[in-house]
């Protein structure tokens, strides 16, 4: 299996002060470009905190084979 990387950000704003999200850049050594969907959560601290972990574990489900 190759080597992986796991590209993410985070950052935390009051959540009315969010006018859009929008997707990040990736620039790869063979001249291509690649996109991350950025992600927005909402809510308290336990609910973001559950939410994103959630995430985290839907995520590897999309890869079966890690």
């Amino acid at each position: 299996m190759a080597k992986l990387a796991l590209i993410y950000g985070m950052r935390l704003l009051p959540a009315d002060e969010i006018e859009a999200v929008e997707d990040a850049e990736i620039s790869l050594r063979n001249g291509n470009k690649a996109h991350v969907s950025m992600h927005l959560i909402e809510g308290g601290e336990d609910q973001i905190r559950k939410q994103l972990m959630q995430s985290l574990d839907a995520f590897f489900e999309f890869y079966p084979e890690l």
